[in-house]
């Protein structure tokens, strides 16, 4: 008898399998008016212009250098809602908690919750509370809901699109990247799963490594102002490595990057090279990957490094005719293939 192992909710090849043998075969049907639909797997459906997505957390440990499950919680989906070219409007909070965690740190992480929230100006407005038996689940769970209006700046963000090119579709969906688009990381990549990893496992490197966790809706209402936009995604489970691959999967484009010009920190590159971890594949909870038309590039980095949020934004590759899949173009001068992983090298990190 197959079971469920642990790859398969790891935002990798496994994971991928078993939403589209699993999840998509039954759940899929009745979806033909509904603009954004489950099987597009974008980071969140569209339904009358109503933005709606939904994220479960299980991170390990529940509070790590920079964050917590709370402040995960929030954020994530607060990206999720933002990264299709909506304004995040408000959240839903379900905790499902075991029984004897401490009242002091559930406390904790609803406060976490409650200024994360507020400070991203996107309030939790309904939720639900269970408790299981000790031992029937790892402390708390928490699944976060939310739901956002099209932004005010998407229907002009995509006028200076079709000032340069053909531009039929009206989100900011994975299948909109198309050759010559230029891809921007919005900063440093790997920092929240090498931090959450060597806080777990005890590691010790140079610097102490902090989460990159963050609500990243300002920054893309900044960017989207500016216009020229034509994809959005934060890097979560999978890593840049498989975002980038479902662009290239679901747009028809072959993506080249580079690897000289993609933010990456010390401690991170020095962890994962002593790991045997390509960054690539690390989760990231504060990190978008953003493809733009190339006239507009410069002036989106721009408006990305004016946010605290982007202040790190580098240009980091182009979608390209010359190649099918995602190349790397290494720091040696050769090239490698950036394989979409088959699960996350860092497990239970959101």
């Amino acid at each position: 008898m197959a079971r469920i192992t642990m790859a398969q909710g790891a935002g990798g090849e496994a994971m991928q399998d078993l939403i589209h043998d699993l999840i998509i075969a039954n759940l899929a049907g009745g979806q033909e008016n509904i603009e954004v639909p489950l099987d597009a797997l974008d980071d969140s459906a569209v339904i009358d212009d109503i933005v709606f997505t939904t994220d479960a957390h299980t991170v390990k440990p529940i509070f790590f250098p920079g964050g917590d499950i709370g402040s995960l919680s929030v954020a994530g989906t607060v990206n999720d809602v933002s990264v299709m070219g909506a304004r995040p409007l408000a959240l839903s909070l379900a905790m499902v908690i075991e029984e004897g965690l401490d009242r002091d740190d559930l406390s904790r992480i609803l406060r976490s919750v409650g200024e994360t929230s507020r400070a991203a100006g996107v309030p939790v407005v309904t939720g639900d509370t269970k408790v299981v038996e000790h031992g029937a689940l790892d402390k708390i769970i928490t699944t976060t809901s939310g739901i956002g209006r099209r932004s005010p700046y998407l229907d002009d963000n995509i006028d200076v699109i079709r000032e340069y090119r053909p531009f039929e579709k009206r989100w900011m969906v994975d299948s909109n990247l198309a050759y010559d688009d230029v891809l921007i990381f919005t900063g440093s990549i790997g920092d929240h799963g090498v931090a959450l990893l060597s806080f777990r496992e005890g590691y010790e490197f140079e610097t102490k490594l902090t989460s990159d966790v963050a609500c990243l809706n300002s920054m893309i209402q900044a960017a989207l102002k500016v216009g020229g936009i034509t994809c959005m995604k934060d890097a979560t489970r999978g890593g840049v490595a498989n975002t980038v691959n479902e662009w290239s999967s679901k747009s028809g484009v072959g993506i080249i990057l580079r690897e000289d010009d993609i933010p990456l920190k010390a401690p991170v590159k020095a962890a994962c090279g002593m790991l045997g971890i390509d960054p690539l594949e690390i989760g990231n909870e504060g990190k978008a990957v953003i493809g733009v038309v190339p006239e507009m590039a410069e002036e989106v980095l721009k408006a990305l490094r004016g946010t605290p949020e982007g202040k790190n934004a580098a240009i980091v590759g182009t979608a390209s005719r010359d190649i099918r899949g995602v190349v790397l173009e290494t720091t040696i001068g050769g090239r490698r293939i950036v394989e979409p992983p088959i699960a996350d090298p860092v497990p239970r990190i959101c």
